[in-house]
């Protein structure tokens, strides 16, 4: 029986700086076998170890339909992602996963998608949204709502001009009010705010948000009162994972088990839940 707590060794290849202490890796696997086989669904997640300081839980933020690396996005808040993010380009970190389920993409085919983020939850929506750019052919209409606390803390801001420059994308930005600098030129408000501003139709859509608790909270009551159904509204609840395998029980949710289980719900799932999210 192989030891479930045993890493991959994988090697930064290259270092993106997305906002004040956070960090984007590009990541490739240094058995060759490995890299040629390496395989998940978006939504799943890894566990990312600094050697001598512990290891922490991020998602897949890069697509599986990119082959040959894999991609994570963090900020540096604590021991282990302070001693991550001291590495450089060559570095070898540990890597274990992937864990857990998946957003259900197969079953969106035809589709509109709507996605919406805050800060740092745009990681593991992103995963979703270039997994739907890669097969652009399978969906209807794609759009995505990002929002900040200000204008300097939006991550992928490469990637956000050239969504934004598609035509077959709706991107709209938004960042907190006092947020904003003289040269922004998108909205100014709080994303559940410019959501009910947009006031997307509910019809044949699937919505996939991420961000701060209260973020979610509020965008999930927004979307209610613009007709969605709570089995089209999907999250991630990926912060209240540690070890990824159910051992731990720092992710339980009253019976729930969300590293097993989860870490992606619908919201009528989480309603379902004990009052901890």
């Amino acid at each position: 029986m192989s030891n479930i707590y045993l890493p991959h060794l994988v090697t930064i290849e290259d270092i993106y700086e997305e906002a004040p202490w956070v960090r984007s890796y590009k990541l490739v696997f240094k058995d060759h076998e490995v890299r040629d086989n390496f395989d998940f669904k978006a939504g799943q997640f890894g566990l990312y170890s600094a050697f001598g300081a512990g290891e922490s839980t991020f998602c897949l933020a890069s697509s599986p339909t990119r082959k040959g690396y894999i991609q994570c996005t963090f900020r540096s808040v604590g021991r282990v992602t302070s001693a991550l993010a001291d590495l450089s380009i060559g570095d070898t970190i540990g890597f274990r996963g992937p864990y857990g389920n998946w957003f259900p993409i197969d079953r969106w085919k035809g589709k509109d998608i709507l996605f919406i983020a805050g800060g740092i939850g745009l990681p593991p929506v992103r995963s979703v949204i270039w997994n739907c750019l890669d097969t652009r052919e399978n969906f209807g209409d794609i759009s995505i709502l990002y929002g900040a606390k200000a204008v300097e803390d939006l991550v992928y801001k490469n990637e956000l001009r050239h969504w934004d420059e598609r035509p077959d994308i709706n991107l709209v930005q938004t960042v907190d009010p006092g947020g904003e600098t003289p040269e922004w030129q998108g909205k100014v408000g709080f994303v559940p705010t410019v959501l009910e501003g947009m006031a997307p139709s509910a019809g044949n859509k699937v919505v996939v948000t991420c961000g701060p608790p209260i973020m979610i909270k509020f965008v999930i009551e927004v979307l209610g009162r613009l007709g969605f159904d709570d089995n089209s509204i999907y999250t991630t609840l990926e912060n209240k994972m540690k070890c990824g395998v159910g051992k731990c029980g720092r992710c339980n949710v009253g019976d729930v088990y969300i590293c097993k289980e989860g870490p992606v719900y619908t919201a009528a799932e989480i309603k379902q839940m004990y009052n901890d999210f």
